[in-house]
């Protein structure tokens, strides 16, 4: 095998004990709709992913959630862990248009979106698409880009369009965003402004492999003379399949006080003692469309409590800031997170 994802800290150490208990005797119940479909296609992908993985259901199955919550995702782990081969193998899946951007400290707006070209000829402005325009777009390094460059991306992240020279040019369908940073390194990088971090649907935090599953990396790549080539993966989903599946996901079935329970979470982030900024209404959003995908991939046409739970901390953990009080005293977003979680009143 070619490399592996280290195994995602997030599912299995950032939940309250209650959400995997019950999850699996929610995904027992028969679904109303039809998800055949879906599954099939998620599988699919799946199978795919496992031609050069090793390891790594969960970190799969929460991409998967992103691309039919029609969201953006925020990698972040140290150097070495296949951040940025996640974002290559799950865009070769899907039979879309895909550019990389490196971003470094001297790229410009218009190396991201285009720039207008005068033709003598026609005594007029042609506008040149930078590589922006895709349907997956892998940023490398994301925090190497100055503040110019980062506010470049914030109408293309929220609105899939970008205005320039006052004419608006519309991004292809489906539009997602990945994007990677190393959390060690300071030399040469920038702080993403608040303002962007709110548009990623989630932060997954990428960490090292099991000994068990670097060993079979290693043995992996000791038989093929460095693994299977990354051309081995081949698309399995088209564009028009994804908007199918995303259009079931919105229908997907969720009781009123389960909304509740989404605003009183995200909520309780902006009355925190230990929090210096709260989450906005988009965090409430991304929790609800995350939820109703998570349900979608696990068999059911309704969303549970425990989905919510799930994915509060990668939903959260990068739209809030603790206070300089609550890092000195070594807390984290996670910590936080998972107070409120307990604090709150689980709907039944």
């Amino acid at each position: 095998m070619d490399s592996s994802f280290p195994p995602a800290t997030d599912p299995a150490s950032s939940q309250p004990p209650l959400a995997s208990e019950a999850t699996t005797a929610t995904d027992s119940f028969a679904p109303r709709t039809d998800l055949s479909h879906l599954s099939r296609h998620a599988d699919a992908i799946r199978q795919e992913l496992g031609k050069v993985i090793v390891g790594q259901q969960a970190l799969a199955e929460l991409l998967l959630v992103a691309l039919l919550a029609d969201g953006h995702v925020l990698l972040e782990g140290v150097p070495g862990v296949a951040k940025t081969l996640t974002a290559k193998l799950l865009a070769r899946t899907l039979s879309v248009p895909f550019s990389r951007l490196q971003f470094t400290p001297d790229l410009m707006p218009s190396d991201v979106l285009g720039t207008s070209v005068f033709r003598p000829q026609q005594g007029e402005f042609e506008f040149r698409p930078g590589p922006i325009f895709a349907s997956v777009v892998l940023i490398d390094e994301i925090n190497r880009a100055p503040a110019k460059t980062q506010s470049a991306l914030f109408e293309v992240m929220e609105e899939r369009q970008i205005t320039q020279d006052g004419t608006r040019y519309a991004m292809p369908a489906p539009f997602v965003v990945l994007a990677t940073q190393n959390p060690v390194e300071q030399e040469g990088t920038y702080r993403l402004p608040e303002a962007q971090l709110d548009r990623f649907l989630f932060k997954l935090n990428v960490g090292y492999p099991t000994v068990e599953e670097e060993i079979a990396i290693l043995q992996g790549h000791h038989a093929g003379f460095g693994g299977t080539p990354l051309d081995a993966v081949r698309a399995v989903v088209s564009a028009e399949d994804l908007q199918r599946l995303r259009e079931q996901v919105r229908r997907q079935h969720v009781e009123p006080k389960l909304l509740e329970y989404i605003a009183r979470l995200v909520g309780q982030t902006r009355a925190h003692k230990g929090l210096y900024l709260g989450a906005s209404p988009r965090a409430s959003l991304a929790l609800l469309n995350g939820a109703k995908a998570l349900a979608a991939l696990r068999g059911r046409d309704f969303v549970t409590p425990e989905d919510i739970q799930y994915l509060a901390p990668m939903v959260l953990r990068h739209r809030i800031q603790l206070t300089p009080e609550r890092e000195m005293e070594g807390g984290t977003p996670d910590d936080v997170v998972k107070q409120i979680l307990q604090q709150i009143e689980v709907p039944r």
